[in-house]
């Protein structure tokens, strides 16, 4: 026995020994060798444009009425399916680990530092546009505690209510604006919106605080007053060099370097592009956009539809350009004659991805005036400043995105603003242009609508739908967030309303 106790004991004794030598060098064997405890801020922000850019929300491309599709899958956004509702989640889902956590790295590793001003600044201006956007699709959402489970072990963020949220917001943009400094180093080319230029970046902060402002004029027209006069006076996006877009994408090689927007229409409907065997999902243009274009004689139509009429041939005639209704669930036998995407515009994956535009800014101001809020320039002036300049843009999109000066003018000519028509009727036809003019940012578009009211649509009582045949005010929160975060989820629905599509959030009311 004593000896068998002997045999175990030196048994114990190597194990141990060979436990402390397997030890050693433990840490450094399971550490990843690309990963960094201090990332570095530049390659960081750079990440989190891409990511911040790449929400690009197709689902709401078919509630806005420009694209459908027959497939219920594909078309939730111009049907809205009940049993498709969770791809209203994804936002909510991909945003926090991507560009909100990306972008609080970036402010944390920079704050503090009176050299790297400029980084903090277009950074908080960065986080202001990413959360804006989150914030107008879901209303209350995590925002002060948000992203602090990678540094703070707070794995179930309390849910700010959007009033809040926006009055931080605008506070960031007015500080960020403010704080810019010529003398200081930015993050240069790591910048893919401005190369680091920081008086693009001061308008790109006031614009956003102008769309931010013109967003509460129905639930605090004091406060959007304010703040739509101060980011006037700090100045806005005017000059078609200034708009705010992503450059620098690729027309091959990794997605990531690829235009959102493209890449995610392309790969969902229209690959191959061709005749006959491309859109393996029904999409197409909607009749709604496609009508209103050639009713109105609009020269960007050319510009944004095609029919294909062989494998390798498309046409951009006015005559030929076909809408398809959403109200199809089937494919239709004439499915090869309907309208969709320029593949030489709309689907280049070289092509810039426009976040905030000078036609924008414009139709804001022009509203602005109608309200008494700007009076260097006409309601009108400003409509016809916001229709040329999105009719310009195209430019950007390669040759076949080129419409002249004539054809502008003329179009101009023959939808001037009614400026005797009482203010409604002004709105409408403001954001009537707005929605044509501001395509494809589906989601500025899909907020202004909420908003405003405008352009007029006409829900789809679609045979399933989830809303009683009306468009839906709001994306749902995750399933994820109902699980992991309950007592929060709670919360936050007992004081928003319903984590249902019809509950308005805070800044829309009928």
């Amino acid at each position: 026995m004593r000896k068998y106790q002997r045999k175990l004991s030196i048994l114990f004794f190597a194990a141990s020994i060979g436990l402390q030598a397997c030890d050693k060098g433990f840490d450094e064997m399971n550490t990843d060798p690309n990963s960094s405890s201090s990332p570095t801020p530049t390659y960081v922000f750079t990440k989190a444009q891409l990511d911040g850019a790449s929400r690009a929300q197709v689902l709401l491309q078919g509630t806005m009425q420009y694209t459908t599709s027959y497939n219920d899958v594909a078309g939730f956004g111009a049907k809205y399916v009940l049993s498709q509702t969770q791809q209203t989640w994804n936002a909510f889902t991909n945003a926090y680990p991507n560009e909100i956590n990306e972008i609080t790295q970036v402010i944390a590793a920079v704050t503090g530092k009176p050299e790297l001003i400029n980084q903090l600044a277009a950074a908080r201006v960065w986080r202001a546009y990413c959360f804006s956007r989150l914030t107008d699709l879901y209303g209350d959402i995590p925002y002060s505690q948000a992203a602090q489970g990678y540094t703070s072990a707070l794995y179930k963020p309390a849910y700010d209510e959007q009033k809040a949220i926006y009055a931080d917001l605008l506070k960031e943009l007015d500080e960020a604006a403010k704080s810019f400094d010529a003398a200081k180093i930015t993050f240069g080319a790591a910048d893919l919106i401005y190369g680091g230029d920081v008086n693009k970046w001061k308008k790109f902060a006031y614009s956003l605080m102008l769309r931010t402002a013109m967003r509460m004029t129905k639930v605090d027209i004091a406060a959007a007053q304010t703040w739509a006069q101060k980011a006037i006076t700090g100045g806005v996006i005017l000059e078609d060099a200034d708009m705010a877009r992503v450059n620098g994408y690729v027309s091959s090689g990794q997605d990531i370097n690829k235009n959102p927007l493209a890449l995610n229409m392309y790969n969902s409907d229209y690959n191959p592009a061709n005749f006959g065997t491309n859109n393996p999902e029904g999409g197409k243009y909607q009749d709604v956009f496609i009508n209103y274009l050639k009713s109105n004689k609009d020269p960007r139509l050319g510009v944004l539809a095609v029919v294909w009429t062989s494998k390798t041939t498309v046409d951009t005639s006015a005559a030929l350009q076909k809408g398809m209704s959403a109200t199809l669930g089937t494919k239709p036998a004439d499915f090869v004659t309907y309208s969709e995407p320029n593949p030489s515009t709309i689907l280049q994956f070289n092509s810039p991805y426009l976040l905030l535009t000078n036609a924008e800014t414009n139709f804001l101001l022009a509203e602005a005036a109608l309200r008494g809020w700007y009076t260097t320039n006409s309601a009108s002036t400003l409509y016809e400043n916001g229709i040329s300049a999105s009719m310009r843009q195209w430019a950007l999109f390669g040759t076949g995105g080129v419409i002249n000066s004539n054809q502008i003018q003329t179009y101009i000519r023959y939808h001037k603003l009614d400026a005797t028509a009482p203010f409604e009727s002004q709105m409408a036809q403001i954001y009537t242009q707005f929605w044509v003019g501001v395509y494809p940012n589906s989601q500025e578009v899909y907020a202004t609508y909420r908003r405003t009211g405008y352009p007029a649509l006409t829900p789809n009582n679609y045979v399933g739908n989830a809303t009683g045949g009306k468009i839906f005010r709001r994306f749902l929160y995750p399933q994820n967030e109902q699980n992991l975060n309950a007592e929060n989820y709670q919360a936050v629905i007992a004081r928003q309303g319903p984590d249902e599509l019809m509950t308005r959030i805070w800044w829309d009311r009928p």
